[in-house]
């Protein structure tokens, strides 16, 4: 694969990766409400997801992927499902000053992994791009080894590179948010932003 190749697909995927989404409009929302103590795990569990994705696709996979149907509408749904449970609980738990909210977040980062995982798994915006869109940018019958690792590792740079820098725009706004009231109208907007992006997943 010639260094074309790769940068078209560098290029393609960072458009994809911050066009706004459900992954994204998930980590905006976890960081206003819980900031951003564990994100790493969560942003990692969305990096493996992509990666499974695109090992599908280049290992000639991504035919089974598609008839599989069963088992990813039970992926999606399990995204989604995950996605209404954070919503409510941005609803319904009590409100804490941010100073204090930060050190009271219990953090485990196994399940932060698989929730992220679940959720970009489940994600039509990410289907659409590995079973779609990448073999329109990439010949996934030219990619050896070799290929395989340069993809994969500019991948985990740029997904990275964009969750992160969206993280941390949302936790500089947290920042903002001072006051109870503030901090329980921001907690039920991001609810409302969760189950939006719960909707989108499910619906589509």
């Amino acid at each position: 694969m010639s260094l074309h190749g790769i940068a078209l697909f560098c290029l393609v995927y960072l458009v994809a990766t911050a066009t706004p989404g459900p992954g994204i409009a998930a980590i905006i929302a976890r960081v206003l409400a819980k900031g951003a103590v564990g994100i790493w795990a969560y942003i990692a569990g969305f990096v493996l997801a992509d990666l499974i994705w695109f090992t599908l696709a280049a290992t000639g996979t991504a035919v089974l992927a598609q008839t599989a149907h069963t088992a990813f509408l039970a992926v999606k749904y399990i995204g989604a499902a995950y996605l209404v449970y954070v919503a409510y609980r941005m609803w319904t738990d009590p409100v804490v000053p941010v100073e204090e909210k930060i050190d009271a977040v219990p953090t485990s980062a196994l399940r932060l992994l698989m929730a992220g995982a679940t959720l970009t798994s489940g994600n039509p915006k990410v289907m659409i791009f590995f079973l779609a869109l990448l073999p329109t940018v990439v010949d996934l019958r030219a990619v050896g080894v070799t290929e395989y690792l340069q993809i994969a590792a500019a991948m985990c740079v740029i997904l990275s590179s964009v969750l992160s820098a969206y993280a941390l725009a949302a936790m500089r706004a947290r920042r903002l948010f001072k006051s109870m009231r503030a901090m329980r109208w921001l907690n039920r907007g991001t609810g409302t932003v969760m189950a939006g992006a719960a909707v989108t997943v499910a619906t589509r």
